[in-house]
């Protein structure tokens, strides 16, 4: 798009973070807004995503600088609304059993200045609370900055600011489908509420984006997997870090509960011909005892629920966000990184959207990348 961008009315397609928050950021900037979800708000990836905030890792400096960016505007929001129980910075503790490879992590997080604490078990364990010492290796990393947020009560939230500023929400749409003209994209049609003209479209839903893209001739490489996360019983446990370890990954959930991931358990999850899921309760119930096994005291957790489905990850692991090349009117935002980037992500979405300037911060997130990739193969 142009500088001369006259955008004045958007659909968003899905009900997420990322949609949900460049929906409010669209309706800020005066710009009228369409929100249709092929089922409920968060029903997808961000209703079963661990959603720790973080830079943590290995990773190129613009991608570094984006979660970054993301993570401040969480800390902006905590300290306007220190009360709430779904937003947390309690730092975040990780560990593989490798050493070698833990201290490679820290020099890589070292490296961008990212807060990175190099710890052995006794110090780990003086450091945080809630914490097994038993259950630390030789090497721990504590990332002091980090936290993390239920992307359902953030979602709450950004939705009574999308109705109290008149953004229209169309829920149980069905699957979705970008309406074109002349190669322009005009609107959204849908399964079972018609259809809805706009200047322009975002596609934001988690690991269907690629799918719903894919008919306008445009190619995103799509690394999806199954994931679950599970919900336990609420309990008297001691609050602890975001935890990164060997065989479960938790943090802390509204309610004293414990939010669980991780991927081992991968090979036991069965998807069916309708695109459903499952996996057997003895599964459930090993990850819940693997974060028992972690936690100080060693508590009897209990799993209360547990989700599944694909857990968004481009095909080459870094962020597709902006317009496409080949679709003027049509953006799309795709990235495994949908906790720590939603709300920085519908800033600067909203920017290019609403004003047509490209944002250098999204330059090397571009989706026509795929597209110059495998003319470079070909």
């Amino acid at each position: 798009m142009k500088e001369t961008s006259t955008v004045k009315h958007v659909v968003v397609i899905g009900g997420g973070a990322i949609g949900v928050s460049t929906a409010v950021h669209l309706l800020r900037q005066s710009v009228e807004v369409t929100l249709v979800t092929e089922a409920g708000l968060a029903s997808g990836a961000s209703g079963r995503s661990l959603s720790w905030l973080n830079s943590a890792g290995t990773r190129t400096d613009e991608y570094h600088a984006l979660r970054m960016a993301g993570i401040e505007r969480y800390r902006i929001l905590s300290t306007q609304y220190p009360d709430v129980d779904w937003l947390e910075f309690g730092g975040g503790l990780f560990w593989d059993g490798n050493s070698a490879a833990t201290g490679q992590r820290h020099e890589a997080e070292t490296a961008h200045g990212y807060s990175s604490l190099l710890l052995d078990a006794a110090s780990a364990a003086d450091t945080t609370q809630g914490v097994n010492p038993d259950a630390i290796p030789e090497a721990a990393i504590f990332n002091a900055a980090e936290g993390w947020v239920s992307l359902p009560h953030l979602i709450d939230h950004l939705m009574e600011e999308f109705s109290r500023r008149g953004g229209r929400l169309v829920l149980r749409a069905g699957r979705a489908e970008v309406l074109t003209e002349a190669g322009r994209a005009v609107g959204v049609t849908t399964e079972s509420a018609g259809e809805f003209r706009a200047d322009a479209v975002l596609v934001a839903c988690g690991p269907q984006t690629p799918e719903v893209v894919a008919p306008l001739g445009v190619h995103i490489a799509d690394g999806s997997p199954v994931s679950m996360l599970v919900i336990t019983e609420p309990g008297d446990h001691e609050v602890p870090p975001v935890m990164n370890t060997p065989r479960v990954a938790l943090r802390p959930n509204p309610g004293k509960t414990l939010a669980l991931d991780h991927d081992w358990y991968e090979e036991h999850i069965t998807e069916h011909a309708d695109g459903s899921f499952d996996v057997p309760r003895a599964v459930v119930d090993e990850l819940v005892k693997e974060a028992s096994d972690v936690l100080s005291g060693t508590p009897q957790l209990v799993a209360a629920s547990w989700k599944i489905g694909r857990k968004p990850i481009p095909g080459d692991g870094e962020p597709v966000f902006g317009e496409l090349e080949q679709v003027p009117g049509c953006f799309v935002a795709f990235t495994h990184s949908g906790a720590t980037l939603a709300l920085v992500a519908g800033e600067l979405l909203t920017a290019e959207i609403s004003t047509g300037v490209r944002h250098p911060m999204l330059e090397t997130f571009r989706p026509e990348r795929f597209a110059r990739q495998e003319r470079r193969t070909a």
